[in-house]
């Protein structure tokens, strides 16, 4: 006996989830179906990279709000944690609230604190907090010891200095063993204040914080990846200090799983893993990098029983929206994280999107026509002209 009435969805969510469900390889066959025929078609979104991807989800947000639909009735949902890392910097950046299940907010994460209290730094070498914060980085390097090495640089500040001037006081209070390494985060800072483009500047610092981060913190390597995520925020950024303060960065604190209370409007946007939504439903879904290495996930696509997983995950994900659903496809991948190009490459959509699937969907590209990518079978016309031409 199958239970097949559905009360949750619209007829035209139904249809894509039935579309994935039909497609395991064991499962007990089934239909659902719903009496609700409202709601509009679900939206595949090919979008140009995850940045464009957080700032298409926003603007879809926002949107929805204006049209009456609170925050709260709003999910985005990633099959991991780290997928929303960008989305959170640029929900933080339009100050947009929201909580996270499943994970802690990438803002209260304790090396991309230490990062942004470097970039406040370079604007404001005054400021007592961030000195707090770095002085600790250093091994030995306890409360008591960082209050007398700011002691002094807090005086050299009062006396009309930045700070920095007055490291060769501050360097003596440190243990002897741990000053060469903060000479080499002091000329970073020095290096970072030189007026410049942003991104080489954030570089510079993400560099010279990374000797700290591999030895303070067990899983320093993977940390180390997730920095580049606020490198390439603070890239689109005109000025690292105003960057940093629209981050805003706070005390060290406790973390918990659950981000901290919504302050604007008392109503907040939920960012979610998919295993933490079983059982939830929102009006509004998005799904996060639906592609061939995040569903299936490349460690679990090993055998038929792992990649059935993996697609009941992602129908889990779908069934989660009440009347609009919206998908995500992020296309392009870049090479060199770390490098000052732009060097990159096409990924594959999910491979559970297939023809069926696509067929219940509305297609859209927003990156279309921002970028110039060509529509599917719509060649760009090719044009053949002399040099000659070219100066008449």
């Amino acid at each position: 006996m199958t239970l097949e009435r559905n009360y949750r969805s619209s007829q035209q969510i139904l249809d894509t989830a039935n579309a994935v469900a039909e497609q395991a390889t064991r499962s007990y066959r089934k239909q659902l179906h719903t009496e609700d025929r409202d709601g509009t078609r679900p939206e595949l979104i090919f979008i140009r990279d995850e940045s464009s991807q957080a700032t298409e989800v926003c603007e879809r947000v926002l949107r929805a709000r204006e049209q009456g639909m609170d925050l709260r009735e709003q999910a985005v949902l990633m099959r991991t944690s780290h997928d929303s890392d960008l989305l959170e910097l640029e929900l933080t950046r339009r100050q947009i609230p929201f909580v996270k299940y499943g994970g802690l907010r990438y803002l209260e994460a304790a090396h991309v604190k230490d990062l942004i209290a470097l970039f406040r730094l370079v604007d404001n070498p005054r400021n007592e907090l961030s000195w707090f914060r770095v002085l600790q980085l250093f091994e030995g390097v306890g409360p008591v010891t960082a209050r007398r090495a700011l002691d002094v640089l807090v005086a050299a500040g009062a006396g009309g200095g930045d700070g920095l001037v007055a490291w060769d006081q501050a360097r003596e209070r440190l243990p002897g063993a741990v000053r060469d390494s903060a000479d080499a985060l002091i000329d970073a800072l020095r290096t970072a204040r030189v007026p410049g483009p942003t991104g080489p500047r954030a570089e510079v610092l993400r560099d010279a914080l990374a000797p700290l981060i591999s030895a303070r913190y067990p899983d320093g390597p993977v940390r180390l990846t997730d920095l580049e995520q606020l490198v390439a925020a603070a890239r689109e950024s005109s000025d690292l200090g105003h960057f940093a303060a629209e981050l805003a960065l706070d005390p060290p604190q406790s973390s918990a799983d659950l981000a901290g209370p919504p302050l604007l409007d008392e109503d907040y946007l939920v960012l979610s893993t998919i295993h933490s939504a079983k059982g939830l439903e929102w009006g509004a879904v998005h799904v996060l990098a639906i592609y061939d290495g995040n569903f299936p996930a490349c460690m679990s696509a090993g055998t038929s029983e792992e990649i059935d997983e993996e697609r009941r995950l992602l129908y889990v994900a779908m069934t989660r929206a009440r009347r609009q659903l919206h998908l995500y496809v992020p296309v392009r991948y870049y090479h060199r994280p770390r490098g000052i190009d732009d060097a990159h490459g096409y990924g594959k959509p999910s491979r559970f999107l297939t023809d069926a699937v696509k067929a219940t969907c509305e297609p859209v590209r927003p990156d279309q026509e921002r970028f110039g990518v060509p529509r599917p079978g719509h060649e760009p016309r090719k044009i053949s002209v002399s040099v000659d031409a070219l100066f008449r």
